[in-house]
């Protein structure tokens, strides 16, 4: 395992164990080393085909270089050289609803695997890809010996345990927005597809729209002058799906086709209820993030890549009084960016649900979009559509910059040829890591209560403020609950590290 991933995993696990018992690093070496044995030792074996001929000196020979392994190689899997006119041999994990279009956005390759926990779904899929093995389990899946890549379109919760598995196997991974479930996942994902070296894409397709990127040009030339305000909105949850209810009590029986343990996964064990399963797990903390994974994630994108956010972040949230199971009917949360080499200070404005901005705000901000506030001019964009300055007289006045971001050939597009050494993906994980980092922390602000100061180079929230919507229990603990919602705990068996 390299310094990167390892540096990420042993931070990620001294925090945990600080947040949980005060504790040590427990395992992290034993863990490796048995993956990289077990990969070395099938290694070997293949240069063994038959036994009983096999030199004593050659044994000796090969086991020196089997236990050299434990120390010093990572995990690796089947991996091939790709042309430009070969097919990936690609997975998919989660064939429904938004996998449904990922998997027909990859079907000019080779499908081979299919997994999906509803069986009506799998057989449906498998009646388009006749020639690919079916699973119900993306673990198993994800031991077959002859995969290039796969494209993951799961319930969040299902993002990171997918993905770091693919990973570690040296895979070439497409995985849905938002990136992770947890501040956590969105870093370790990063390290290690860093560590890989391998193709990644988050599934934002509208990062490549032409709107965005006429955006992020007019941003980065600093057309309105310099940004210190974005506003940001969605109309989500809304009528999308239910938040701020309570826990149904209520216990009806799974669907004979439809697989309720391992559609929880990583999550806590929990009886079925459609009020969790197929679609709106989005508003439950154990397996969805809210408005904000998912139409953030595509909202705050232009902000993010235009401004070059980063750095140490202030984030502050309000809305209704947190629940433990549900994400709240409403939200407003402002993320504080310091000045970032010639780039001003600039406040990020987040409204979802029910809330809406000030008025001499709200005339200029189309729903399901963004508005830009600098000292020339304001720039107006809806989700899909083309940026607009404001007031519309000054859009004469202003000349924007010849288009310089390349048209996409499409997301899934970018991704496949990026795996067969052809470009680079630009919702890579290594982008899309640090930026679902950032908005997630929204969450973690809301469900705290607490005003915090949070620093990616740490990967820990340094500061806490009570403010009046911090319950007294989370006020006793500030800084350690705070930190406690970076991560999550993972039932047996479904664990990331």
């Amino acid at each position: 395992m390299g310094s990167a991933a390892m540096g990420i995993e042993k931070q990620v696990i001294e925090h945990r164990n600080r947040s949980a018992r005060g504790g040590v690093i427990l395992g992290t070496f034993n863990f490796w080393a048995l993956n990289s044995r077990t990969l070395k030792r099938v290694s070997f074996m293949r240069h063994i085909k038959h036994p009983s001929t096999v030199s004593r000196r050659r044994f000796l020979g090969c086991s020196g270089v089997i236990a050299a392994s434990l120390i010093a190689a990572p995990a690796v899997g089947y991996r091939r050289v790709l042309g430009a006119n070969d097919r990936l041999d690609i997975g998919a994990i989660g064939v429904g609803g938004r996998g449904a279009g990922d998997l027909d956005a990859v079907r000019s390759e080779n499908i081979v695997a299919l997994c999906d926990v509803d069986v009506n779904i799998l057989d449906g899929a498998a009646s388009r890809f006749a020639n690919a093995k079916k699973y119900f389990d993306y673990r198993e899946l994800l031991e077959e010996s002859k995969l290039d890549a796969v494209v993951i379109g799961t319930p969040d919760h299902h993002h990171a345990p997918a993905t770091v598995r693919a990973l570690r196997r040296g895979l070439h991974v497409y995985c849905e927005k938002p990136l992770t479930h947890t501040v956590e996942e969105a870093r370790l994902v990063a390290a290690l597809s860093k560590e890989k070296g391998v193709a990644t894409q988050m599934g934002t397709q509208n990062h490549e729209h032409p709107g965005y990127l006429r955006l992020v040009e007019l941003l980065q030339s600093n057309t309105i002058g310099p940004v210190r305000a974005v506003h940001v909105i969605t109309d989500r949850p809304g009528k999308w799906w239910p938040q701020g209810v309570a826990l149904p009590v209520d216990r009806p029986s799974a669907p004979e086709n439809f697989k309720w343990d391992l559609w929880l996964g990583p999550a806590p064990a929990r009886d079925y209820h459609s009020a969790f399963a197929p679609f709106r797990w989005r508003g439950w903390w154990d397996y969805g993030c809210g408005a904000v994974g998912d139409m953030a994630i595509h909202l705050m994108d232009p902000a993010f890549w235009g401004l070059k956010l980063g750095g140490p972040v202030r984030v502050r949230s309000e809305g209704p009084a947190p629940d433990a199971h549900s994400a709240p009917k409403w939200m407003h949360t402002q993320f504080d960016f310091a000045q970032r080499g010639t780039l001003p200070p600039v406040e990020v404005h987040w409204y979802e649900g029910e809330t809406k901005p000030e008025d001499d705000i709200a005339k200029d901000l189309p729903m399901n979009g963004s508005l830009f506030v600098g000292e020339l001019g304001k720039i107006a964009i809806a989700h899909d559509g083309m940026p607009k300055i404001i007031p519309a007289e000054k859009s004469g006045a202003i000349s924007p910059p010849e288009p310089y971001l390349p048209a996409s050939p499409g997301h899934h597009r970018q991704w496949i040829d990026a795996a067969k050494g052809v470009g680079k993906t630009s919702s890579s994980f290594d982008y899309a890591g640090a930026f679902t980092e950032v908005v997630l922390l929204g969450n973690v602000a809301y469900r705290t209560g607490l005003d915090i100061v949070y620093d990616p180079s740490e990967g820990r929230v340094t500061k806490a403020q009570t403010t009046q919507a911090t319950p007294a229990g989370i006020a006793e603990r500030g800084l350690d609950a705070a930190n406690a919602l970076l991560g999550k705990t993972y039932r047996k068996g479904w664990e990331v590290r």
